[in-house]
């Protein structure tokens, strides 16, 4: 049995896993900093730095201690997500991969994030994968669609965002209701008791073959059915207009995800066509989502999601994808940088 650990810190969640054999998940510890974000309803890129230099050493310990082992020198290898991420906040896991790797003579393995994401549905499986595949990768910070080929090395970009991240657009539009961060969850709860069809909002697919996504215009859509079109040399304060509440709130929520999904669906529809693949993988924070997992039950080919443990940010998902690297010997040395961008280029 081979165990890897993987180190998770892209953004704002300190995390180490466990796995063996790229699907077992031994321990999966994350530390979040939610709280230390909420109030400025997003992530504080200097504030997460500091935090994941307080969590890295206890949730490394604990990681080792949930999975059953008594020393780091048990593991067979060191993985960590190396890219893309906030540089500062990505140093620090880098940093305590690397120092692990040399102190304990094991591999050193660099995991692209968006690519982890992907692989996050194998773990727990209890079957294998359809591939070729399309990918979509939604969250906080990623809107993109990938073709997996037949190994999971083989992965290629063919559509992403030009603007807000669909994640990024349910937190601006809780902002603009006045509800909490982050405003998926709070979205997406909302939206089961609402009506779907109480406003139209739009779908914005771009060209007729685009792979793109666009979500600031249905952002903005939203800003403007709760606070109305601004007028030249109108100055109305947003604290100056009451926020929708009950019924009507509920019902914004709900119409404003059912086009988010719309637009989900159409694009991954394009991409299937257009790529011939057997199945669907769907992973990232949005994954988690209730109303893209009920609408995809009744797409044409298997889809496959993420365990919700796995949705959001986690180093289960680094440490399972090591292992294809590893049994391919595709390991990192010591100069292994940390890159703010993705590996996957259009």
């Amino acid at each position: 049995m081979s165990l890897i650990l993987g180190i998770e810190s892209t953004c704002d969640e300190t995390a180490a896993a466990v796995v063996a054999d790229g699907y077992l998940v031994r321990s999966n510890i994350v530390a979040s900093q939610v709280d230390l974000h909420a109030k400025y309803r997003g992530v504080v890129p200097e504030i997460a730095s500091r935090a994941h230099l307080e969590n890295i050493l206890p949730v490394l310990r604990e990681a080792i201690a949930a999975a059953g082992l008594r020393e780091f020198d048990e593991l067979d290898a060191i993985a960590v997500a190396h890219r893309p991420g906030l540089i500062g906040s990505l140093l620090i896991g880098v940093t305590a991969a690397k120092t692990l790797a040399w102190s304990l003579g094991k591999p050193l393995i660099g995991i692209d994030h968006v690519h982890a994401h992907l692989y996050s549905v194998l773990l727990d499986a209890s079957g294998p994968m359809l591939l070729p595949a399309v990918g979509l990768v939604c969250s906080g910070g990623h809107t993109a669609l990938y073709r997996i080929g037949d190994d999971w090395r083989d992965v290629q970009l063919i559509g992403s965002t030009i603007d807000d991240a669909v994640g990024e657009a349910y937190d601006k539009v809780a902002a603009i209701l006045g509800l909490g961060y982050p405003g998926g969850p709070i979205l997406d709860s909302l939206a089961i008791t609402g009506d779907p069809t109480a406003v139209r909002f739009p779908r914005t697919l771009l060209d007729r073959d685009s792979l793109d996504f666009s979500f600031s215009g249905l952002k903005t859509a939203v800003l403007y059915h709760v606070r109305g079109v601004p007028r030249r040399g109108q100055n109305v304060k947003a604290s100056q207009i009451a926020a929708p509440t009950g019924q009507q709130l509920r019902d914004i929520a709900a119409s404003f995800q059912a086009a988010c999904i719309d637009v989900l669906i159409e694009k991954i529809e394009r991409a299937v066509r257009r790529t011939g693949a057997r199945s669907v993988v769907i992973g990232g924070g949005v994954s988690a989502n209730r109303g893209l997992r009920a609408a995809m039950t009744r797409f044409p080919l298997p889809v496959f999601f993420p365990p919700l443990a796995y949705c959001t940010d986690n180093a289960a998902m680094s440490a399972g994808l090591a292992q294809i690297y590893l049994d391919a010997g595709m390991v990192a040395g010591l100069d292994l940088d940390a890159v703010t961008c993705s590996q996957f280029v259009a």
